[in-house]
């Protein structure tokens, strides 16, 4: 039983790594597109509201 418990141990391992490798090769780069235009449009929203506004400057 000593042996089964030392052969599944590199066996778990080896499913660990091939998960966690699996993650961390994953594609992320579409969440960046969205976030980009997400912020663009931000911008875009806060320039209207400041070019619009009659601020006093000092």
């Amino acid at each position: 039983m000593a042996v089964l418990a030392w052969l599944l141990i590199p066996l778990f391992a080896a499913v660990g790594a091939a998960i966690w490798a699996s993650w961390a090769s994953r594609d992320r780069t579409s969440g960046d597109v969205a976030e980009l235009a997400g912020y663009a449009r931000f911008c875009d929203a806060m320039d209207k509201t400041a070019s619009g506004t009659d601020a006093v400057s000092s």
